[in-house]
């Protein structure tokens, strides 16, 4: 991912979440130490990302989308496998997200990499208020 991807994924954010992230939220994932941030494309364009922060041995997964026109095409699986590959290289152990208690489709699609329920953040998002499911995964 890179500062001039930005655009792109804005547009995908927009279509993918009732809370985008703002231009600024991704400009500074792309600059964290930290995180790994990753893009898929077809062509010239960009399809799906996914943002991720790894801190010793936690690897935590903040955002993952695929555009609706390229969504069950194995985009986002790429990109999780990527994710999740590249943090196990840099020692990551531990495995956790958040996603909204009725996104069924999403919840399904994680549990398909041995993500498991360990817990709920009570109105954890906005827009609308919903509480999040935390689902973990530990190598």
């Amino acid at each position: 991912m890179r500062e001039r991807d930005i655009p792109e994924i804005l547009r995908i954010e927009r279509l993918s979440f009732s809370s985008p992230w703002s231009a600024a939220a991704f400009a500074q994932e792309v600059r964290k130490q930290y995180a790994l941030s990753r893009v898929a494309v077809s062509g010239e364009r960009v399809v799906g990302y996914v943002c991720v922060n790894i801190i010793f041995d936690d690897c935590h997964i903040l955002n993952l989308a695929v555009h609706p026109d390229f969504r069950r095409q194995a985009v986002g699986t790429v990109l999780m496998e990527e994710a999740l590959n590249r943090s196990r290289e840099k020692g990551c152990r531990f495995f956790y997200l958040e996603v909204r208690l009725t996104n069924s489709g999403a919840r399904a699609f994680y549990e398909r990499f041995g993500f498991k329920v360990a817990g709920m953040r009570k109105q954890y998002y906005s827009a609308p208020v919903e509480d999040a499911v935390l689902m973990v995964l530990r190598d």
